[in-house]
């Protein structure tokens, strides 16, 4: 008989390597299909970028232009290797409708302690893929990952004050504001901007 080995990121007092952590490479939900990044995915990463460079470009600091496609694998390429490494946990948010996958966006968990079993959820999505409730699909999967399989003590969501859109996810998804941080840090336009701070408890 094999001895039962315990899951590094809940058993003992000891900080395990987080490299030994078992994070699932993909999420399933009824529409959506989140995936750990991969190589190949440059171009369509850009295509979505580009759409809805107008929308993210006020709040994210990586917005501010349009990438080439090689820019973007370049980012995938990195973020499979932070999550390998258990650095960042992002992930792809795919359409799993019958006429074939397509990127709408990013999410995952960033700003990670590992200690504390603290984890941060970001999250963007293309213009065309707006209005239709993918977004806080996404985000309740995720927030059940971290809570189930990651033994999250906490998980946040921070956002731009004026974020309304990005304020009305958290908010739908179960996260409490628990205050807001004035002036503390600057928009991607280098104006002083107010972080709402929004957040969820596991047991």
């Amino acid at each position: 008989m094999s001895e039962a080995r315990p899951d590094p990121a809940v058993s003992g007092s000891a900080v395990p390597d987080p490299i030994l952590i078992e994070v699932p490479e993909t999420i399933s939900t009824e529409r959506l299909l989140l995936a750990a990044p991969r190589p190949g995915i440059g171009p369509a990463l850009s295509v979505a970028v580009a759409e809805s460079i107008g929308l993210l470009s006020p709040w994210m600091p990586w917005a501010q232009q349009v990438p080439s496609f090689e820019e973007s694998e370049a980012v995938a390429r990195r973020q499979q290797a932070d999550f390998i490494a258990r650095r960042d946990l992002c992930y792809q948010i795919y359409d799993r409708a019958p006429e074939g996958r397509r990127l709408l966006g990013g999410t995952g968990l960033h700003r990670m302690d590992w200690t504390v079993r603290r984890f941060e959820i970001g999250y963007w999505l293309r213009a065309s893929a707006q209005g239709q409730g993918f977004m806080s699909e996404a985000v309740m999967a995720l927030s059940h990952m971290a809570f189930e399989q990651l033994r999250a003590r906490r998980v946040e969501i921070r956002m731009d004050e004026g974020n309304l859109a990005s304020r009305a996810v958290a908010e739908r998804c179960g996260f409490e504001l628990e205050g807001i941080l004035r002036c503390d840090s600057l928009s991607p336009q280098g104006e002083p901007r107010n972080t709402c701070v929004y957040a969820r408890l596991g047991l």
